[in-house]
């Protein structure tokens, strides 16, 4: 404090110094509760291939001591810089120093707002008009921004795999490793995590949901985080993963008392209570435990009997009863069957009970209560009748006590299962403990075709998290800690298995592990280098994973599958001169951010001479000179009705709304003025 007391003293404006310290007192008497940790100074992010400005940050390339510089001015490829202290203020009495432009690399501040674009790198349409998959390699927080502009409220479904920050080399910030020897990592990764949740909040439906996965490290701390961005009403549940057995190693350990870690955790918010409106497709595994409730059997004429006594008079399922002896032996029920004591022994026995009991799932059946729908109705006692109500069909009995029962059918219960290896069978409901992924774990290295050994999670728990949380045909899912694009590898899956139009938005980078990156920077290459991106995940891993399982063909030519039907289009980001953009020089860099933003379906539209663009398989058009307006709401109109979105380029908000007025009414599509839009958007997304 008295540092802060010291600060306030040095205002000269007495009036404002009061204020400010008043308020400053009011801070340090208000108590906090809840999660309390403390804010870090905004993250950065080097940009190789920036060209530095005058009033940009920079750093010499390769400088492990990250020293900071002002740019002074520019001129034919050469900077004027002056060096800037830790409080990134000029050092008194600096000498400025001239710099080539290859020597330096542009830092980016997440304090201040950037104009994003997205370059090409590589595209694969084996989808006919599905939309595209997105992968973009760049700064996740960056590209957080960039969707705020595309995609605000549009998301379904935000699944993310942080860095666990356990100390193992597996996360930076501000471009530095973080390890177990950092007193500040936990608040550290917190404020890491916060800027994207909050971006993330924005980005969903209010029937939306965000899954995260996490470890025992960080995840008390992360669910309070998250009830403080989302809302504690807003906490669905935290799911326990099986992911691992105590095997190998872990043996050693746990013979000498150690409790061994072999689950994971997935914490579940939603949006707003409009989740609960989305249905939510319950998850089966098997089991191979009897429902002892299952003793009944529906006989053909009307009479309800015992499922024991059934079996024990068929033939061959009596001898095996007989045979195992499984026949009551004491007591008034000597010489019976008992289904709750003896069931799961016949069944482990029995081939000949296993094919009766599948053959006759429609006669097995239990009792349950009574719906409201069948109040009042009228059933046999000890008997069976089948009832219509609510447009359904019911199953109904009397009980000897006078009490109405519906009845209902073993087939309900039999289905297949969402097990690793998904069979016909007895199933359970799943609940908050998802048991077996283990074995997923063990073959998790074969996905995709590409070797990730750091954190890779398996298909089947990104797919399923999907499928229970909402799985319409045409959610947008989004993950914006992709590593290895498991979860656009997830949603193509899905889309195979039953015709779904879903898409994925996958965000990552192109970092390299500590060890090869040290080796890199020894040998005097840094990022941006080639030789540094061709080793980075999206360019060695993602890229390659996702191609692949479009393609059916791996990147050394081997098929390993028969591909999928689907479209991506894997992007980089880049980062734009404001100035440029609002002169119409940059439009090529901002067209692939419309295209998402009208939806990803067909052809990005790309300038031409034209004074506008409306491609036949495009969703939406550009006109460029307002004086075709008349035109180009003619060629709007013979579309017929598949345009969603227009975009005027003026700096004249009248001359947009001029050319509005000729797109015909009857047609529903967003408009939108360039650049002034895109603009507005990222300069209060940088306030954030």
């Amino acid at each position: 404090m008295a540092h802060i007391d010291n600060l306030v003293d040095r205002i000269a404006d007495p009036a404002l110094r009061s204020q400010i310290a008043d308020e400053i007192a009011k801070l340090v008497e208000r108590k906090d509760f809840g999660l309390v940790f403390q804010r870090h100074q905004p993250e950065d992010v080097e940009t190789p291939g920036v060209k530095p400005r005058r009033g940009d940050r920079a750093r010499l390339r390769g400088d492990t001591t990250k020293k900071d510089y002002l740019v002074r001015s520019t001129r034919a490829g050469r900077a004027s810089l002056l060096p800037l202290d830790s409080g990134r203020q000029v050092v008194s009495g600096a000498v400025p120093e001239e710099r080539e432009f290859d020597e330096l690399v542009v830092v980016k501040d997440f304090d201040y707002p950037i104009y994003p674009g997205l370059q090409l790198v590589n595209e694969l349409r084996c989808g006919g008009d599905k939309p595209s998959h997105i992968v973009i390699n760049g700064e996740n927080y960056y590209v957080l921004e960039t969707l705020l502009y595309t995609h605000v409220g549009k998301v379904d479904v935000i699944y993310i795999d942080p860095p666990y920050n356990t100390g193992s080399d597996d996360w930076q910030y501000n471009d530095r490793y973080v390890d177990r020897r950092d007193d500040f990592a936990h608040s550290k990764w917190l404020s890491f995590m916060e800027r994207r949740l909050h971006h993330a909040r924005r980005l969903l439906k209010s029937t939306g949901v965000i899954f995260v996965s996490i470890s025992d490290h960080e995840q008390a701390y992360l669910k309070l985080l998250m009830e403080q961005i989302f809302g504690p009403s807003n906490f669905v549940d935290t799911i326990v993963v099986e992911m691992s057995t105590t095997s190998g190693p872990k043996v050693t350990n746990a013979q000498q008392g150690t409790i061994v870690k072999n689950v994971e955790f997935v914490h579940i918010f939603r949006r707003s209570a409009d989740f609960d409106l989305v249905r939510h497709s319950p998850l089966y595994d098997s089991t191979p435990q009897w429902d002892t409730h299952y003793t009944q059997w529906l006989g053909d004429d009307g009479q309800l009997l015992s499922f024991a006594e059934v079996m024990l008079e068929d033939n061959e399922v009596g001898a095996d009863i007989r045979r195992f002896g499984l026949l009551e032996v004491s007591g008034r029920s000597a010489g019976k069957f008992n289904i709750g004591a003896s069931m799961d022994k016949l069944l482990a026995v029995s081939d000949a009970a296993n094919r009766f009991v599948s053959s006759n799932l429609d006669r097995i059946a239990r009792l349950d209560n009574l719906p409201a729908s069948c109040r009042g109705m009228e059933a046999p006692v000890d008997g069976w009748v089948e009832v219509q109500a609510d447009h359904r069909t019911y199953l109904l009995t009397k009980l000897r006590t006078g009490t109405l029962n519906q009845v209902y059918s073993l087939r309900r219960n039999y289905r297949m299962s969402d097990d690793y290896r998904p069979k016909f069978g007895r199933t359970v409901i799943r609940g908050d403990l998802w048991k077996g992924f283990y074995q997923d774990m063990g073959n998790v290295s074969k996905e995709g075709g590409v070797a990730f050994t750091n954190g890779k999670k398996p298909v089947r728990l990104m797919s399923q998290l999907i499928k229970w949380a909402n799985n319409a045909p045409d959610t947008i899912i989004l993950d914006f800690f992709g590593g290895s694009g498991s979860t656009s590898h997830a949603v193509m899956e899905m889309n195979a298995a039953d015709g779904g139009r879903r898409q994925s938005i996958t965000v990552t980078n192109n970092e390299l592990g500590r060890a090869a990156s040290d080796a890199l920077r020894f040998a005097g290459r840094f990022p941006g280098d080639p030789e540094w991106e061709v080793g980075g995940v999206f360019e060695k891993i993602t890229r390659p994973r996702l191609e692949t399982v479009v393609t059916g063909l791996r990147a050394d030519g081997k098929r390993v599958s028969d591909g999928l039907a689907e479209n991506v289009s894997f992007y980089k980001l880049t980062y734009e001169d404001e100035n440029q953009v609002a002169l119409d020089r940059r439009f090529h860099a901002i067209a692939p951010l419309l295209w998402m933003k009208s939806g990803a379906r067909g052809a990005v539209v790309h300038r031409g001479d034209d004074a506008w663009a409306l491609p036949e398989d495009a969703t939406y058009g550009v006109l460029f000179d307002v004086a075709a307006a008349h035109n180009f709401a003619d060629a709007v109109t013979a579309r017929e009705g598949n345009i969603q979105h227009v975009y005027v380029v003026t700096d004249a908000e009248s001359a947009f709304q001029a050319a509005v007025q000729y797109l015909p009414p009857s047609l529903r599509f967003s408009t939108t003025r360039l650049y002034s839009d895109y603009l507005h958007s990222f300069e209060i997304n940088g306030m954030g």
